[in-house]
């Protein structure tokens, strides 16, 4: 797995300042793993990583695309804290069957198995991650997750990835005030799909945009909607898609 960034802070002030950066609560790595991002001030996605217990210390695994950045983010924030971030030389190994002693259960759904972080790299990995990802609508980073991207649009809720009980954080007043409105305009789902096109196609519905069409596998994908307009057929390129909007409780 050459794709993930792997890297290590040690010293007395980690837990708390990761907790005053991201957006969910640090205190849950007494117990596994943590799923959580980064944001701007603005509330968009900077990035988004795994917060993983290593005795006293902390992994941070984030996609290699994002890890420079992130280490240069998280140095700029790091002012006089007794913070060190390194490269762990650790590499990712996943799995399907069961998790490991060294392992931690993905913290965003049980059924994407689990992640271990060992000194060997991964050799064999025959598992279809993507399919996995579309059936439990699980947004991967720099695909359906950019720039542009508010993480409760994106489900990090519902995947555990952000906690609103634990106090500020970069980007937390504008996630906090998302939380409180009456419902989501706009946000990731799991559509079907009749054929295929390219991740990021513009999704049509009565001539005008309705979102757009990312992953896809099996007939079903992961799109971005205005829920408002996907309500009937949409077309992207040749694709044909549709979506069954969730049933309101009463």
């Amino acid at each position: 797995m050459t794709n993930r960034r792997i890297l290590r802070l040690t010293g007395a002030d980690t837990h708390d300042f990761l907790q005053g950066l991201v957006s969910n609560d640090v205190g849950k790595l007494s117990t596994g793993a943590v799923y959580a991002a980064m944001l701007t001030p603005q509330g968009k996605y900077l990035a988004d990583f795994f917060l993983i217990p290593d005795g006293d210390d902390v992994l941070l695994d984030v996609a290699e695309t994002l890890g420079d950045m992130l280490a240069q983010r998280l140095g700029m924030y790091k002012l006089r804290a007794a913070v060190t971030i390194e490269a762990s030389g650790l590499h990712l190994h996943r799995g399907m069957d069961e998790t490991p002693e060294d392992g931690f259960t993905d913290p965003r759904v049980p059924e994407l198995g689990w992640r271990a972080y060992r000194a060997a790299a991964q050799t064999v990995d025959t598992v279809d991650w993507d399919a996995l990802r579309v059936a439990h609508l699980v947004p991967e980073t720099m695909v359906e997750l950019t720039p542009d991207t508010f993480i409760l649009e994106a489900g990090f809720e519902r995947l555990n990835g952000v906690d609103f009980r634990k106090g500020c954080y970069v980007g937390q007043e504008v996630t906090a005030r998302m939380k409180h409105k009456t419902e989501l305009r706009k946000g990731l789902a799991q559509v079907d799909v009749g054929g295929e096109a390219p991740i990021g196609t513009e999704l049509i519905a009565n001539g005008k945009s309705a979102g757009r069409l990312f992953t896809q596998s099996g007939g079903k994908g992961i799109a971005y909607l205005r829920f408002d307009r996907a309500t009937g057929p949409m077309t992207a390129e040749s694709a044909q898609v549709t979506w069954a909007a969730p049933t309101k409780s009463t």
